[in-house]
């Protein structure tokens, strides 16, 4: 933690300042690496002797405002631009997230850092844009890399080829599966890219008590994480009932020491909405109408405007934000599938979005920098100005949005189709994650609840919608034979099962879905969120059972069944989550499994494994599946399949 000094511990011999925070050296260096410090030139660093409230700790220390009057004098020449500097970037039209404005001008850049805006004669080297645009790097506010099912270096790679140079992600997926060795391992297989990578502490694993996850998180498993460089803050609070009702083990969680508090609240009463601000919790990723996003820009939320590969709100949401509260609003990804974001983009495919909408293309890239800068505690980030790091991107036209050249602490790390490659972290320890126990198809079987000789039985029915991770709970009535109820093809009602992995428990949930079209055949993953059990979809127990045995053989991942036959897997070694090939082999796979998809009827509006994904979700109203049963989100308990 940070120490305040006061100007009497000033030692005779150092130079006066206004200087206020002091900290380890250590722990300076390391923000300074990842950027949370902005490399002041001028900043001195002096022995903690100096100092008599860090007395008998031997080490150096840090204190702002304290400046060596040449390292000062050289930054001040440096911003007037008297003497040479590293880069100018000549001509270039910059869109001033600060005035709102484009203007022409010359941009200076020093050891990474904007120096300032106008006139510099002197650089090392010089870009001449001819009056190409210049918009701060994009920053992502939420996202979770396993959902791209890509490594953590190849998913930065992809989003800084995008444009996206800063990335919030929260790994509570991983974390339900393999606990603080997950989130070890995002931290360590990020710490040496070139790329903007914050953590956000999973806040609730498991999700809910209604599911088995992989492990359980408190807050004295989270501590250790707290004071790392790259961590911010604590990641999506989707328990908001333990917020409001003030449960023990949430409130711990929501006193650690951190920042930045995400938030997760849908069906949140906008009454509670005011209890669940006042707990820290000030962004809000899961508004799918425009009346929940003012009900919480009213409250003071920051709301993040999503566009994911299942959720997609932006469009519907875009109306909600207006010249008086767009400083308010930030776009975000959430969940994104590798083919997407090769073929469409990242927070550059929301920009796209949102100009062909109508928006002012000015105020989107506000909402797409300097405004997740903000909402997040950012303060280096996401401006083209002095102080602020030097993360830019070079575009020729706004309306298209076109990414020429990527630039990462005035360092260029893309341009056009080309895209950096990063080598892969050590995954020990993260891989054979699928441990069903003794398994047989005869846990597939749905009893009707009575001796009842009808050939029809009335089940809850999950109901799946277009673009939302919403769902509908439905009645319907289902075909019995030999008192078990059965899928109906004629209905496109499937059977869906949640096979718990991780402990060999042997729970089995069971239930019935609508709207994935599904005709034939049977679909299956590891990804089921957020406990990521396995989660499979079929038309007959022996089809599922054959995508159930490959997810297994496979170690995790994804599977397409259709009678005897696995038309389409890819496997996901890392936590049956993720895996180390490339973006375009992985897009490439799931190209070919969605087409096979098609082929058992799924619906082209529907993105099969992303929309399974979410069916296990608990969080989301209004029914969803875990390994312990059919669950009623809006009441939070588990319910009846079978009426």
């Amino acid at each position: 933690m940070l120490t305040r000094y006061s100007i009497s511990q000033r030692q005779e011999n150092e130079p006066l300042g206004s200087f206020s925070w002091c900290m380890p050296l250590k722990r300076h260096q390391q923000m300074m690496k990842v950027g949370q410090l902005r490399p002041h030139p001028a900043r001195k660093l002096i022995s903690a002797k100096t100092v008599s409230a860090c007395a008998g700790a031997n080490q150096d220390i840090c204190l702002d405002g304290v400046m060596e009057m040449s390292n000062y004098k050289q930054t001040m020449d440096e911003a007037r631009g008297l003497v040479k500097i590293d880069l100018v970037l000549r001509r270039a039209k910059l869109v001033n997230v600060f005035s709102g404005e484009i203007h022409e001008t010359d941009i200076g850049v020093h050891e990474g850092v904007f120096v300032g805006i106008g006139k510099f004669e002197k650089a090392e080297n010089e870009l001449d844009l001819s009056g190409k645009y210049v918009v701060p790097g994009l920053i992502d506010g939420h996202v979770h890399i396993e959902s791209s099912h890509l490594c953590p270096e190849e998913f930065c790679s992809l989003l800084l080829s995008h444009g996206v140079t800063t990335a919030v992600v929260d790994p509570h997926e991983i974390a339900n599966v393999t606990g603080i060795k997950g989130i070890q391992y995002i931290l360590d297989s990020v710490d040496r890219l070139p790329f903007n990578t914050f953590v956000a502490l999973p806040s609730c694993v498991p999700a809910t008590e209604l599911e088995t996850s992989g492990a359980r998180l408190e807050a004295k498993d989270l501590l250790q994480f707290v004071g790392h460089p790259r961590v911010i803050g604590l990641g999506e609070v989707m328990d908001y009932l333990g917020v409001i009702q003030a449960n023990p083990d949430m409130v711990d969680k929501l006193k650690l020491p951190v920042p930045f508090f995400d938030g997760h609240a849908p069906g949140i009463s906008p009454q509670d909405l005011n209890a669940y601000y006042l707990a820290g919790i000030h962004t809000e990723h899961e508004c799918s109408t425009v009346e929940e996003a003012r009900e919480r820009l009213r409250r003071g939320f920051h709301v993040m405007l999503r566009e994911g590969s299942a959720a997609k709100n932006l469009i519907d949401l875009l109306p909600v934000v207006t010249s008086q509260n767009s400083g308010q609003c930030l776009l975000v990804t959430d969940d994104r599938h590798p083919r997407d974001l090769i073929h469409e983009g990242s927070i550059d495919h929301l920009v796209r979005l949102s100009i062909k909408a109508g928006m002012d293309p000015v105020q989107v890239i506000q909402m797409a920098t300097i405004n997740a800068a903000r909402a997040i505690g950012l303060k280096h980030l996401g401006a083209v100005a002095p102080g602020y790091q030097a993360d830019f991107v070079v575009l020729e036209d706004l309306n298209t949005f076109e990414i020429l050249e990527v630039f990462w602490r005035g360092i260029k790390q893309s341009e056009g189709n080309e895209r950096p490659r990063f080598s892969r972290y050590n995954v020990a320890g993260l891989t054979k994650s699928v441990h069903l126990g003794k398994w047989s198809s005869d846990k597939l079987r749905v009893f009707t609840n009575s001796e009842s000789k009808s050939n029809q039985a009335q089940v809850r029915v999950i109901g799946v919608q277009e673009h939302s991770l919403v769902t509908s709970a439905l009645i319907r009535e289902l075909p019995v034979r030999n008192g078990l109820v059965y899928p109906d093809p004629a209905q496109r009602i499937a059977k869906i099962a949640v096979i718990e992995r991780h402990h060999k428990t042997g729970n089995v949930g069971l239930g019935f879905v609508e709207g994935l079209e599904l005709k034939k055949g049977a679909i299956a993953s590891t990804i089921a969120h957020d406990s990521h059990n396995l989660v499979v979809v079929g038309m007959s127990d022996e089809e599922m059972n054959l995508a159930i045995m490959t997810c297994n053989e496979m170690e995790g991942g994804l599977c397409l069944v259709d009678g005897t036959q696995v038309i389409g897997k890819l496997p996901l070694p890392i936590a049956g989550l993720m895996t180390d090939q490339d973006a375009e082999t992985v897009a490439q796979s799931l190209t070919e499994m969605h087409e096979k998809a098609l082929c058992l009827g799924i619906s082209e509006k529907v993105d099969p494994f992303m929309t399974l994904a979410f069916l296990s979700l608990p969080v989301i109203p209004l029914l969803k599946l875990t390994d312990l049963g059919l669950v009623d989100v809006e009441h939070f308990r588990l319910t009846k399949v079978v009426l």
